[in-house]
């Protein structure tokens, strides 16, 4: 077994933020910044302010197999949501304590923060459903067996859209109770999505990736879409578009992950693989990061957008393989930079950003070895 935070540096005994309060932005919920020098919990979260070069240890050691799919940090002041396989856990005091809360109905459910101190977990390409306010979980009916995407309205507290996984959206005002069809699916249908973004700021804004098709987007909550543009260097070419995260500190930007499917060809240095980006909402994207030995992409790459910064998104790559651990990637695309921080788990499921102090990352972890 591995991992109480001592393999991922002894610097972070003495784990104290430098920054000061003056820092936190004037908009921010009443938050506050973890101070905690040991994360008390069983090591599924964990937290950085180096941008992954040291992380908070933990007091317990995350145990095989362990995925921490889920993760948000609720508009209630200091409180934060995790999901570790089937376990939804919770933390009030900035993400220094964890307990168990409730045991959900999916092994591998993902979270997205509503107003009001909810949330919303679900199992993405399945159609498990769930609503969670405060420690009550209220298990939903979903209108598809195929989610791929849940966005929350934070004009209505009780306005939900999910996508399913041939493009058609639904929409709930009564907090997932009932739901209606809206729209039309994206791409008119007949081709395979695997993934919805919604803008955090507005749910009529979306972006889905299709298999072949490339991306499509919406600024009408689905009455229309426009096809993207620039996944694939050869015009009118074919592409995937895996998933894609639009920024919450500008809704003009997008970052995707994808494959140019014209470009993939045998011996090809990128296998076709990129990140791109946006600026106009999803419409058109440009490459920023190459599949490469040093920036690795997979289907399944991990995006997370500063909700501070348009220009940084992080990423991450993991394998338990030959104890490779976990590279955490910061791309800046004012400049093209990308850096890179390396810890011992076996994976990053998922990011979250503390409210107050952006710069404070919270990582869901994965345990996959068995040593």
């Amino acid at each position: 077994m591995k991992r109480t935070g001592s393999a991922v540096t002894a610097a972070a005994a003495a784990f104290v933020l430098a920054q000061s309060p003056s820092a936190v932005a004037a908009d921010a919920p009443a938050w506050t910044v973890p101070t905690c020098a040991r994360v008390t919990g069983d090591g599924a979260v964990t937290y950085t302010t180096d941008d992954g070069a040291s992380l908070a240890p933990t007091t317990g050691t995350l145990k095989p197999v362990s995925y921490t799919h889920g993760l948000v940090a609720l508009d209630t002041p200091d409180t934060l949501l995790a999901t570790r396989n089937s376990e939804l856990q919770r933390s009030t005091d900035a993400g220094c304590t964890w307990t168990r809360v409730a045991t959900l109905g999916s092994g591998s459910t993902r979270l997205t923060a509503a107003p009001g101190g909810r949330a919303f977990a679900w199992e993405m390409s399945g159609g498990y459903l769930a609503r969670v306010d405060g420690r009550t979980v209220t298990r939903l009916t979903a209108p598809t067996a195929n989610i791929v995407g849940v966005g929350t309205d934070r004009a209505r507290p009780g306005h939900v859209r999910l996508a399913g996984g041939d493009g058609q959206l639904f929409d709930s005002t009564d907090g997932g109770a009932s739901w209606r069809a809206v729209g039309i699916r994206a791409f008119g249908g007949g081709t395979a999505v695997y993934s919805v973004a919604f803008d955090p700021a507005d749910p009529d804004h979306a972006v889905a990736g299709g298999m072949a098709r490339g991306g499509a987007v919406t600024t009408d909550g689905g009455a229309t879409w426009t096809s993207s543009t620039g996944l694939s260097g050869t015009a009118g070419g074919a592409a995937n578009l895996f998933q894609a995260a639009v920024s919450p500190a500008d809704p003009s930007v997008v970052h995707a992950l994808g494959i140019d499917l014209v470009e993939a060809a045998p011996g090809s240095g990128s296998e076709g693989r990129h990140l791109y980006r946006s600026t106009d909402g999803g419409r058109t994207f440009v490459k920023t990061v190459d599949h490469s030995p040093r920036t690795k992409l997979t289907n399944g790459t991990l995006l997370a957008p500063s909700p501070s910064d348009a220009n940084v998104l992080y990423f991450a790559y993991g394998t338990y393989y030959q104890d490779h651990g976990t590279d955490l990637f910061r791309l800046d695309a004012a400049t093209g930079k990308v850096t890179t921080t390396h810890n011992a788990y076996d994976g990053i499921s998922a990011i979250a950003f503390n409210p107050a102090r952006p710069t404070v990352l919270y990582l869901g972890v994965e345990e996959v070895r068995v040593d």
